[in-house]
């Protein structure tokens, strides 16, 4: 059995420790230099996106707040050219199969969803990803309050399941879900 160096063993520690503390020093200048054009283009992300899912607005209103269940949640009013509230998209999370997810809804003053957008999904590569797609998406549209998922053959207020992604179907479904009672709260029980 070989014996120990005491010698190496500190030289090879001391070594590891300086490489690690490099390394923090630099991720963390990294992240402070990157960190306000993430916030950005987030930002961006945002406002691009609402104009796809309620493209009936001209513009929007200033981010607002609701607190449904003791949790806050933005939205904005979508407007007309001449003010009239057109519908509202709303910025709601929920948790899926690979960890937490954003999506943006818009819904119309007709009480029907006008279109769904990810903003952030972190879900399965390949089954759960598929969430992000039009085909899924677009199931969405014209649908109201209480939508159900379906595995097979989906009835009128059901979309239907992603194949091996039904966790993932569920809590896109339970966020646009989420939106209606935020409608709900901001219309003061509309439906």
């Amino acid at each position: 059995m070989k014996k120990i160096n005491v010698k190496e063993v500190i030289i090879i520690t001391v070594s590891l420790v300086v490489i690690c503390a490099i390394s923090s020093v630099l991720l963390a200048l990294t992240n402070n230099i990157t960190k306000d054009k993430i916030a950005a283009l987030a930002v961006e992300k945002e406002n691009a996106t609402k104009s796809e899912v309620l493209a009936d607005a001209e513009k929007f209103s200033d981010a607002k707040t609701v607190s449904l269940n003791g949790t806050d949640y933005t939205y904005y009013d979508g407007l007309s050219s001449s003010g009239e509230v057109v519908g509202y998209v709303f910025a709601v999370a929920g948790k899926g199969y690979g960890g937490n997810l954003r999506i943006m809804v818009g819904i119309g003053s007709d009480g029907k969803v006008k279109g769904v957008s990810p903003l952030e999904l972190n879900e399965t590569a390949g089954l759960g990803m598929k969430a992000q797609n039009e085909d899924f998406l677009n199931q969405y549209n014209g649908k109201s309050a209480g939508i159900g998922v379906a595995k097979n053959s989906p009835a009128s207020n059901e979309i239907q399941a992603l194949t091996g992604a039904t966790i993932t179907s569920k809590a896109v479904t339970n966020a646009v879900n989420t939106a209606f009672e935020l409608m709900n709260t901001v219309k003061g029980g509309w439906y």
